[in-house]
């Protein structure tokens, strides 16, 4: 959620910690500050609201000694936890003994102390005082509490009496060129560079300057001095991580002339979604190709069952490949939310395979529902589109989407290519199980077809746009669909939800005569997924139902389908397609939808209210 940048190196650090909060500003927050080590001591600013507010408040800090004169420091935007969006609340967070004047530890921290209260209290005990409500000015006093000269020291004593979550970066005055950054459950990247070395909780917010990078795993802490960094587990032994190249760049993250990120990452999904399939299909065999599950067709055949475990989109598009996974290959499958996998105990084991799905593979719920399926012994793989990431190392097998950078907090191209990549593992189960050759050869086709038919639906950019006006007055909205459109419209409703603010439910369109259509009225539209294929005529009947009550209906079908004509105000058109595919350009027709109502209606669409693009909290 919370986003870190620190830095140590020859350079002046204030811009580069400043450019490296701006480029997570995606990630949501609402307050923004750094700490700067110099000769002077450790200078903390931090303000309320954006990044640019902090640099603001900074003035031309080139022209401070203080401020252009420190080559170390920490930066962090906060999303609020513990307390409200204040500026005392806001991070890094300084301490010093009692009675003593200047900072001597300043810290910055990602994640929950669970046991805050029982620390602050014995903190307190012990004559230190607090000035906010935050868990993280906790930390910085148990830190500094440990403090003599040797700042790992005093971090890894602290950390180990610590229950919950961390990523943090931390800096002292009496050692003015070093960081120490540790991670337990919120990542940490370390971006190596000729004569510094930067941190950051997201490796978007380094790739001005660096593109190789190591990823911290749990428990571990690393001591940063320029282009020096020795990393040691939290019982201070060594360990060694293996550095990683970044596969895309700096500029992958910029808006490239799109208004904004969102926007962008919707027209790139005919690459993205060809990105995510490039080489993984296998034309002749009728087969995809997927080395990193690393299983055989033996290993296939001898599946009991299949979980699929995500939160949010990526819970939708597990959605999609457990219909996928039943109808094509025959293998038991189910959607489990992975906020409730290990709490209820599940009935896992070795015939089992977890499939988990997560963009940012740092997800904190799903990343637990990991380590419980391991620990019950499954066959688990991950599917995540960050290199290196927690759950892509911990499972030690899975697909990478190659989707790209997703800077917007909305998802889309992570969700396209999710399903893409579910689709495939679906061919692959089920060319191990009952499919024929000629079947898989026209399932790979159908597969490659779907960037064109993207391609299709964002032709008609603008007459969504047109279409968009006639809903901006709405403060709800049902959307409906069977079978595979299911899915498709709760990702629908979530996105409206996430970027426009409007209330939307979503269906299956036989449940909505079943209590909520009491709801109806009229100034309550209906979104139906109505694609030519089994179920199309049912959810009509359904359709007709709503309008019979006034509601206002907008329908995606297929082109050249005329019978539904009559049963909607407004018809967004997708290209003809069997419905397990047609499941994404029905998708991107209502991400431009959602996108051009949060437009018309002056929404902050990149940045939406409460949101958090990676959710490292449970």
């Amino acid at each position: 959620m919370c986003g870190i940048v620190g830095y140590s190196g020859t350079q002046s650090a204030a811009p580069i910690l400043l450019n490296g909060l701006k480029r997570l500003e995606y990630r949501g927050y609402d307050s923004a500050g750094l700490a700067l080590v110099s000769p002077e001591g450790i200078r903390v600013e931090k303000c309320e609201g954006k990044v640019v507010n902090l640099v603001n408040q900074l003035g031309d800090f080139d022209k401070v000694p203080s401020l252009g004169g420190a080559t170390a420091g920490i930066a962090h935007t906060r999303w609020a936890t513990h307390g409200p969006p204040t500026t005392v609340n806001a991070h890094p967070h300084a301490a010093r003994p009692a009675g003593e004047e200047g900072n001597r530890v300043a810290l910055v921290h990602n994640g929950i102390i669970e046991n805050y209260k029982a620390l602050k209290a014995r903190l307190e005990a012990d004559g230190r005082g607090f000035v906010s409500e935050t868990d993280t000015e906790v930390l910085a006093h148990l830190v500094d509490s440990f403090y003599e000269g040797d700042l790992v020291k005093a971090v890894t004593t602290a950390l180990n009496q610590v229950e919950g979550t961390f990523g943090i970066a931390c800096v002292a005055i009496d050692e003015p060129g070093v960081l120490v950054v540790a991670r337990r459950g919120s990542p940490i990247v370390i971006g190596l560079g000729e004569d510094e070395t930067l941190v950051a909780s997201d490796a978007a917010a380094i790739l001005r300057y660096t593109r190789q990078v190591i990823y911290l795993d749990d428990n571990d802490v690393a001591r940063i001095e320029g282009p020096k960094v020795d990393i040691c587990s939290l019982d201070a032994m060594p360990v060694t991580r293996e550095s990683t190249q970044i596969d895309w760049s700096d500029d992958a993250a910029e808006k490239g002339g799109y208004a904004h990120y969102m926007l962008k990452e919707i027209f790139e999904q005919p690459d993205s979604i060809w990105n995510t399939i490039r080489g993984r299909m296998d034309s002749d065999r009728g087969n995809s190709v997927l080395s990193g599950l690393n299983v055989q067709p033996r290993d296939l055949a001898e599946l009991h069952r299949v979980l699929l475990i995500g939160c949010g989109t990526s819970l939708n598009a597990g959605l999609v490949g457990e219909y996928a996974i039943e109808d094509f290959a025959g293998i038991p499958a189910e959607v489990e939310q992975a906020a409730e996998f290990r709490y209820r105990n599940p009935i896992v084991g070795s015939k089992d395979l977890v499939l988990a799905i997560s963009q940012s593979g740092e997800t904190a719920d799903t990343l637990a529902a990991v380590r419980e399926a391991v620990d019950k012994g499954a066959l688990v793989a991950g599917l995540v589109n960050v290199v290196g990431s927690t759950i892509a190392r911990e499972t030690g097998r899975g697909i990478y989407l190659h989707a790209g950078p997703e800077i917007s907090v909305a998802s889309t191209k992570a969700f396209t290519s999710q399903v893409s990549c579910l689709l495939m593992i679906a061919l692959k189960f089920a060319r191990a199980a009952r499919m024929s050759r000629e079947r898989g050869v026209r399932f790979v086709k159908e597969i490659e077809a779907i960037p064109d038919q993207v391609r299709e639906v964002l032709k008609q950019n603008d007459h969504i746009a047109k279409i968009a006006e006639n809903y901006i007055k709405a403060e709800s909205a049902f959307y409906i669909g069977r079978g595979y459109m299911y899915p498709v419209a709760l990702e629908g409703a979530l996105k409206i939800k996430e970027i426009s603010y409007i209330h939307a439910e979503a269906f299956h369109a036989a449940e909505l005569k079943h209590g909520s259509i009491a709801l109806l009225t009229e100034e309550l539209p209906i979104i139906a997924l109505v694609p030519d294929g089994p179920g199309k005529d049912k959810t009509l009947s359904n359709v007709a139902e709503c309008r019979a009550r006034g509601s206002k209906v907008l329908l995606v079908a297929t082109e050249g389908d005329d019978e539904v004509n009559d049963y909607g105000d407004d018809i967004i058109r997708i290209p003809a397609a069997p419905l397990h595919a047609a499941v994404i350009p029905a998708t991107v027709a209502l991400q431009l939808f959602a996108y051009h109502v949060a437009r018309l209606r002056g929404c902050p669409i990149d940045q939406p209210r409460n949101l958090a693009k990676s959710v490292t909290v449970e």
